[in-house]
């Protein structure tokens, strides 16, 4: 492995300045397509995206569309600008004032944190980044949004998992449900068919697409790692909000997304699925976007093993959820990563093994090739896995459960709780 540290030295130096040059975007019937220009020497990046709001587009006005979509490409920018760490991130279209840098600085190096830590790379969070603007950038002003008012109505993002389909239920029992869909897949069609959302129509649907010159970049060895994924959606979501006339969004983080990943440190790849960011965001859009949403999490209060409880009620989704990213591309569990042995084991105390094989199709208990990633999910090694997994307390907690049921299993055999349990 390189010595990343002098990568990120070297890299900083060779491009000192990032630059967010422009972004368009136009409107079309029920469609918003929009580009982002970035560029740091010869870097050039233009990303596109394409959202379709399906069924349930309302009128749009560009002008009060236009702040959310500077935003946008703010978040969007991270992807890009990771690859070279730049010093100075200049922005051509608008200034932006002390408190708001200070709120993206801050995104930009916790979101960031796993990044740094894998790559292992040191810098202080007031030396990562900072922004400057080129003088014929104007001030940053708020929204022009009317206020939205409609109590029984949600925008519910669909990931394919046990979470947002346990949201999705609990809410369109009671409420009209907007779901929302990045970059479609098996799993995420799949669950919202089930909920009953079987025409495209009927889902809004963001087509998000990656630059190629970025792809090159991490070809040729420039800086590359995790991103924070939710906070961009978060900023999309607003976007879904205006174009639905929905104000309330509802997202199924739990209570467990808080703990960090590496323990004793501020490193938590689940960063921007957090109570904290959650705060932040809202604060955000209270203070810069004349409170235009409300976001928020339906499933903040409630621990992994009370969701994995609450999905056991909806057996109708056990062919066709998937919490694995290895395997997304394919819609398969892959059984082979971490992800898949959390979900396995949060799930035992509430269904039964004959169904969890027909889910899984094995039983990841007994394959010890799992070891590695049973010790760091019930907290014997330095981090958990770098996914989006429960605490070590509520995994032990579901290991106890299944051991009081006298189930048998080569890595439960080997299961003890470690002495500085968590």
């Amino acid at each position: 492995m390189t010595n990343q540290q002098e990568s990120f030295k070297t890299l900083r130096k060779k491009y000192p300045q990032f630059h967010y040059l422009n972004y368009e975007f136009e409107v079309q019937e029920n469609c918003v397509f929009m580009q982002f220009f970035f560029q740091t020497n010869e870097l050039v990046f233009s990303p596109k995206m394409t959202l379709k709001f399906g069924k349930y587009a309302q009128s749009m006005n560009k002008n009060e569309m236009e702040g959310v979509v500077f935003n946008i490409g703010l978040i969007e920018l991270v992807s890009y600008w990771k690859a070279t760490c730049s010093p100075n991130i200049v922005i051509h279209n608008y200034t932006l004032d002390k408190r708001q840098e200070k709120w993206w600085r801050k995104l930009y190096y916790k979101g960031l944190a796993e990044f740094l830590y894998q790559n292992k790379i040191e810098c202080r969070q007031n030396h990562f980044v900072r922004f400057s603007f080129v003088e014929e950038a104007k001030p940053y002003s708020a929204l022009q949004f009317k206020e939205i008012k409609n109590a029984k109505k949600a925008i519910v993002p669909i990931g394919g998992g046990k979470d947002s389909v346990v949201t999705l239920e609990e809410l369109r029992k009671k409420e009209e449900i907007v779901p929302f869909i990045i970059n479609p897949r098996g799993a995420t069609l799949d669950c919202a068919r089930v909920a009953g959302f079987k025409d495209l129509n009927e889902i809004v649907i963001l087509e998000r697409e990656i630059d190629k010159n970025l792809l090159a970049c991490n070809a040729q060895g420039f800086l590359n790692g995790h991103t924070p994924f939710s906070a961009m959606l978060a900023f999309y979501t607003l976007l879904v909000s205006y174009g639905t006339r929905t104000r309330r969004i509802a997202l199924s983080n739990e209570a467990s997304a808080n703990e960090p990943t590496v323990f004793g440190k501020e490193i938590n790849h689940q960063y921007s699925k957090s109570l904290e960011f959650e705060e932040d965001f809202q604060d955000y859009v209270c203070y810069y976007m004349e409170d235009c949403a409300y976001y928020y999490s339906h499933l903040r209060k409630f621990s992994e093993l009370q969701i994995a409880e609450k999905f056991a009620q909806y057996p109708q989704y056990f062919s066709v959820f998937r919490s694995c990213n290895a395997g997304s591309k394919e819609n398969v569990w892959c059984c082979n990563c971490p992800k898949c042995l959390f979900a396995y084991i949060i799930l035992a105390p509430f269904i039964d093994k004959n169904t969890r094989l027909q889910i899984f199709g094995e039983d990841l208990l007994n394959k010890p090739e799992m070891q590695h990633f049973f010790n760091q999910l019930i907290g014997k090694e330095s981090t958990k896995p770098f996914e989006c997994v429960g605490t070590v307390q509520e995994v032990i907690t579901a290991l106890k459960m299944l051991d009081n049921s006298k189930e048998k299993s080569c890595l439960l055999g080997e299961f003890s709780l470690p002495d500085d349990s968590r």
